[in-house]
Parts: structure tokens; sequence; C-alpha cells
């Protein structure tokens, strides 16, 4: 949530005004998304979004159960959550359209749509968790290398191809192009089933409706992650070893020539290293805050935590707003302090002020909305 609030500063945008400077070029790079191949930091907050929904559910259920609750109502709740994640994330895509959206790669309903499936596993043992894990990402990949190579669009801009776009791939990773694959080819006929503005052609950033199933398997890793430290047994070891080993192996399987590592196709590449940053992060930070104690400093992010749906809502829908009512009433010179080339970061970071003193006060009054 962090990480997104920080978009609102839009350090790319703000780092093509200093080509020479390194740190802004760290900055840019890191502050927006990879076109095709490879991973950068802002890559990382929806698979850590899918990651720690597995690693809650653990808790999730445990605590419900502890509570009495029925195995049928537990159920009913999460299919509820579901169904309400999928439709949010619609929401949020059709928010300053005519009319509704329907599409289905949004972080909340790609969430939604592999979530029950997750819920179901976190009843089984380890052993069947690692099967389906496994049978999930052979089929994925199996869906995507035996599909045919498709050839170039004619007219790569009738099919919501970037301009001057340089990603393709040659040889057997071609199977993975933007807007020419098996996912691409699924969405043109299932989104054009829905009511539209317009014909559906593809989407501008290559995200595919299918992606919601390796997805799952990222959420199964957050299972695991979450299992091993409910259980408590040598929890930051279990989680650096899966993680050197999920890093370890998506590199295999990308130089190996096999999967490519692309987040828009979340291909099983992506998801062993996306899944190993998880694991990795996760175990720094638990010991961190659970084992040294050192707490203080994680508090802003705990109240973006704690109300993290709410902050994500608002994110997606009042930051334009917010942004221009601060320049009504107060002008543009006052966020022109650092220079005009730093004025959408002075306004994004008031922005993402006012947003986090917002979850504060819900915070302090203990609010907290929960699906």
């Amino acid at each position: 949530m962090f990480l997104l609030g920080l978009r609102l500063l839009e350090l790319d945008e703000v780092a093509e005004y200093f080509p020479d400077s390194a740190i802004w070029q760290f900055l840019g790079h890191h502050s927006s998304h990879i076109p095709w191949v490879g991973c950068s930091l802002n890559d990382l907050i929806h698979p850590s979004f899918a990651f720690l929904t597995g690693a809650s559910l653990v808790f999730s259920v445990s605590a419900r159960a502890r509570k009495g609750q029925s195995q049928w109502h537990m159920t009913l709740h999460a299919l509820w959550r579901s169904v309400a994640l999928i439709f949010l994330g619609i929401f949020l895509r059709s928010v300053d359209r005519d009319a509704t959206h329907w599409t289905f790669d949004e972080t909340l309903t790609q969430t939604g749509l592999g979530y029950m499936a997750v819920y179901a596993l976190a009843y089984c043992g380890t052993r069947t968790r690692w099967v389906w894990f496994s049978l999930i990402l052979i089929a994925y990949w199996l869906l995507y290398a035996l599909y045919p190579v498709m050839p170039p669009h004619g007219n790569p801009m009738d099919f919501n191809t970037p301009e001057g776009w340089q990603h393709d791939f040659t040889g057997f990773f071609s199977h993975w192009n933007h807007n020419r694959n098996v996912g691409w080819s699924f969405d043109r006929w299932l989104l054009n089933e829905f009511p539209r503005e317009r014909p559906y052609v593809g989407y501008l950033g290559g995200y595919t409706t299918l992606n919601f199933i390796p997805t799952i398997c990222t959420m199964i890793l957050g299972l695991m992650a979450g299992t091993w430290l409910k259980k408590g047994d040598q929890p930051v070891r279990r989680l650096m070893i899966a993680s050197v080993s999920c890093l370890a192996f998506s590199f295999v399987l990308h130089f190996g020539g096999i999967c490519p590592i692309v987040k828009r196709l979340w291909t099983p590449a992506w998801v062993f290293f996306s899944g190993g940053a998880s694991l990795l992060i996760l175990a720094v930070l638990y010991q961190i805050i659970d084992i040294r104690q050192w707490r203080r400093w994680s508090f802003p992010f705990l109240v973006l935590g704690m109300n993290s749906l709410v902050f994500y809502v608002m994110r997606h829908t009042l930051d334009i707003w917010f942004s221009e009512t601060l320049q009504k009433h107060f002008g543009t010179r006052v966020f022109d302090v650092f220079g005009t080339e730093l004025r959408p970061v002075t306004i994004g970071a008031c922005t993402f002020a006012v947003l986090w003193l917002v979850v504060l006060w819900m915070y302090r009054r203990k609010i907290f909305v929960r699906l």
C-alpha cells in the first residue's frame, strides 16, 4: 500500500526531466512498471498483495474456527469475499467511464477469481498444496506453449500495441508476445460478450483475464508462508530457503529458454520470481519486527495495512480529486517551492499525506473495513 501511495508522486514522469541523474533514473525505474520482461519494485505491488492474501488466510480461518464458526458459515463468507473483490475491481476500472467497464485484469478482481481455490487449499495438507501448485503452473505453461505463435499484427495500433513497441520475443518465447498470445485471444472472445463502448481488441498493458490462474499459485506460496509463521518452527529459515529456491528456479526457467519472466502475463517464471521476492521481504520484516522487536518505525505502514482496502479504493477514486482540490485552494505556486519540475512530487506527497491521515483517523477510532 505504501508503494501504491508513492505512485502519486509521479517519480517516473519527473525523472524524465533529469536524464543525467542516476538517482532520479533509479527512482523513476522503480516507480513504474517494466514494459515487458523483468521487474521493478513497483511490479511487486500486485504479487505482494496476492501473496499476503494467502498468508493472512491461514490466520483468518484459524481465528474464525476458534470463534466456533461452522465450515458452512466460513465457506459462505469466503464466497462473499470472492464475489465482492471481483465486482469491486470492476467498479474501480469503471470509474470515470460512461458505462460499466467489464474487465477482469484488475488486482482485486484477479484476487477474487482465485480466492475460493486458495480457500479450499487452506484446509489441505502441505503435499496437496504443492501438487496443485505444480499442476496449475504446468497446465498454464502448456496453455501458452502449445498455442500457435501469432504473426505480428498488420497494424499494431489497432490492437492496442504501445507506440514504438520493441519488446517482442523471437523463437520459443514468441508464445508470450504482447497481445499475440492465448490469453489475449481468450479475452477477445470473453470480453466482447459483455456490453462495451467499443469492441475489445486488447489491453494496452498486455494483461489478461487468465492471469488469475497462476495468481492462485502466488497465493499458495503465501498460504505456505502463513502456515510456517503460524507454526513458529524456524519460520525465517523456511522463508529464506523457499525464497532462494524460487528465485533460482525463476532464472533457470527464463535463461534456460523455458519461460520468460513477464509480470503482465503472470508467467510461471514470474510466479517464482515475484514469490521469491515476497518470501524474502517477509522473512526480513519478520526478523526485524517480530524477532528483533524493532517496531516503532513501522507505525505509518501499520496504519495503512489495517485499512488497506480503504486506502486502495481511495487511491483509485479520490486521488485526482484531492490533487485538484489542493491546487484550487492553495494555488500552484506553493507547490513549486522546489521548482516546477518537482511540482508533481510536492502535490503527490500532499495528496498521499491526506489519504494517510484519513486511515490514521480510522485507526485511532478503531474503524477497520474488511470484506
